[in-house]
Order: C-alpha cells, then structure tokens, then sequence
C-alpha cells in the first residue's frame, strides 16, 4: 500500500488586478487552484441624468398624442377631400357594366 502524505503544500491568496477576482495558488505547482469571481460592481446611478431621462421621455410621448390629436381632427377633411377628388376623375368616364366571367366566353 501506499501512504498519503500530509498536505504541507503552501498556498497563497491573491487578488488578480484585472477583475479583481480572488485567486488561491498553489506555491509549489505555481498554479491556480481555487477561483473566487469578484463581486460585481453596482452602476452608480445619477438621479439627476435618470429625472432628465424621464422629462425628455414624457415631452417626446406629449408632442406624439398632440400629433396624433391633430391628425384626428383634420382626418375627416382629408377623407372627404380624397372623395372628391376621385369623384372629380371618374365623372368624365362612361358607366360601363362590369365584365363578369361568363361573358367573356
């Protein structure tokens, strides 16, 4: 049989300097043996930047129902303008009966 040494092997804590991760390393292997991802950082959040945000956000939703209001106000005139219009185009024309299928036979 085989006999276990005792682990005597000697690790070192380390944070590394790009994430900030904490790393443990073995010192007689040189390699990493245990990862420890860093805490993850919370954005700063700047309520002034975020209320501004928000007021641009609510002019730009006011100016679009004004839009769309006056759109419905005008929209009548513009249906009846389009009628006319196309009456005016078609009233120079004969009246013709419509060709259906079995008269073309």
């Amino acid at each position: 049989m085989r006999e276990e040494k005792p682990a005597t092997t000697q690790t070192i804590d380390v944070m590394c300097p790009c994430c900030g991760a904490q790393l443990e390393v073995d010192a007689e292997l040189r390699k990493v043996i245990a990862h420890e991802p860093p805490p993850k950082a919370k954005p700063e959040r700047d309520l002034d930047h975020v209320a501004q945000l928000l007021e641009k956000e609510a002019a730009r939703r006011e100016t679009l129902f004004k839009q769309g209001a006056e759109d419905e106000k005008i929209k009548s005139q513009l249906l009846e303008r389009k009628f006319a219009e196309a009456l005016k185009k078609t009233k120079d024309q004969p009246v013709t009966p419509a060709l259906r299928d079995i008269d073309l036979d």
